[in-house]
């Protein structure tokens, strides 16, 4: 792959060009050097490859459910090789998933208990429409 300008690396990172430079501020993704000189390259910062694996890993990590914070924690000991706190961060992540895996199951059988009150025939307001109506 050729280097590729902000705009290039947003794109291939399915992000916004701004989303890219919240991530430098936020030390996630490094800012390259402006080359000096004139010409097709004079001035424009390049990224490569490495920037583009980057920049999918902090959007593989996001949907994953990792902050920003812990992304960088990541990102960090990819350099230590530090595999005991990465899977740390990795189980806590996966408590965090059961958990709301869980409440979505409370959830979800909260509804259809509704749905099946409301399509049950009696008088009076649609048990939906009370649940949802709190004072």
């Amino acid at each position: 792959m050729a280097d590729v300008t902000i705009a290039g690396l947003a794109r291939e990172g399915g992000v916004g060009v701004e989303t890219v430079r919240y991530y430098q501020r936020r030390g996630l993704l490094e800012t390259p050097e402006r080359p000096e000189g004139s010409g097709s390259n004079g001035g424009i910062r390049r990224y490569t490859a490495d920037d583009v694996r980057r920049l999918r890993f902090i959007r593989s990590a996001q949907a994953a459910g990792f902050t920003l914070e812990q992304i960088g924690e990541l990102v960090a000991l990819d350099a230590t090789d530090d595999r005991a706190r990465a899977r740390q961060l990795a189980n806590e992540r996966i408590a965090a998933l059961d958990a709301k895996i869980q409440e979505l199951k409370r959830v979800r059988a909260s509804l259809q208990r509704l749905a099946h009150e409301c399509g049950s025939g009696s008088e009076g307001p649609c048990p939906i429409l009370t649940a949802f109506d709190a004072d």
